[in-house]
């Protein structure tokens, strides 16, 4: 098992690939067991470095609350351990906020910085309030995710649309998964500090080259949230892709970008 304590809190960590470095930031409950398919693919072409943030996987899950600096320093002693003086960073939906909390307070650090259907909180915009959802029945759950995860997923798109259909069966297989209550409670603490995100303020304080990938239809990160961080961030370029909060899935092309961006050298990397 590769870990890490730092300031008292086990941090486990993996590391995969050949290639530029990356540091990446998982995205709300995801654990790199439920993640590894996509690790998989960034390991293909960069030397990835990821971790399961505190409160989930194999993780500890200390007493919080957690906040979004903690979980932003928890990537840089990672970092730290591996002897990373900077690489590029990628953070996916919640991930994508540590990522933003990450490259505002320490820009040194960051060679390149990819924001994956994420938000900035606060004035500029923030993700759906996913722990609204624990107080929900199952039921109104049920009949609210899919149109989370992409505006069009009603009943009967996903009628009309088998593939699609899949893939929301897909996402509940992965997530159904029994927790402990510790689990749940590593859980819960990471949507209370995600609902306190913000860092609109700062973002003019991101120094790396910047990409800002958003599906077009997301109901967790809606796309203005992207276009507003475009707007804030020095150097950045706005990517809409053709489908919801799980484009990098649904859009083809959407890997290829982001890969082609945090190569080293411009597209030699895919040829």
């Amino acid at each position: 098992m590769a870990q890490i304590i730092n300031r008292n809190h086990r941090i486990y960590y993996e590391v995969h690939g050949d290639g530029p470095r990356v540091l990446f930031f998982n995205g709300s409950g995801a654990t790199l067991d439920k993640s590894a398919p996509l690790i998989s693919a960034f390991a293909k072409y960069f030397t990835i470095a990821v971790h399961d943030q505190r409160g989930l996987g194999r993780s500890g899950i200390p007493v919080g609350p957690y906040t979004m600096p903690q979980y932003a320093q928890d990537g840089v002693a990672v970092l730290d351990h591996l002897g990373w003086d900077s690489c590029s960073v990628v953070g996916i939906s919640f991930g994508g906020m540590v990522a933003q909390e990450f490259a505002v307070t320490w820009p040194e650090r960051v060679k390149k910085l990819a924001l994956l259907c994420t938000s900035p909180g606060g004035a500029l915009g923030a993700s759906y309030p996913l722990h609204d959802l624990a107080e929900m029945s199952p039921t109104q759950r049920a009949q609210l995710y899919p149109t989370l995860l992409d505006t069009r997923f009603t009943p009967d798109w996903l009628h009309q649309h088998p593939s699609d259909a899949a893939l929301i069966a897909d996402l509940a297989t992965r997530q159904s998964s029994s927790l402990s209550p510790e689990q749940i409670r590593g859980e819960h603490e990471q949507l209370q500090a995600r609902s306190h995100h913000d860092v609109g303020a700062r973002l003019g304080c991101v120094t790396a080259p910047t990409i800002v990938a958003a599906g077009r239809f997301d109901g967790i990160a809606p796309l203005a949230n992207s276009e507003r961080i475009v707007a804030a961030i020095p150097n950045a370029t706005l990517h809409t892709y053709e489908g919801g909060h799980m484009f990098m899935v649904q859009d083809k092309n959407a890997l290829t970008d982001i890969f082609a961006f945090l190569s080293e050298s411009t597209g030699d990397l895919l040829t």
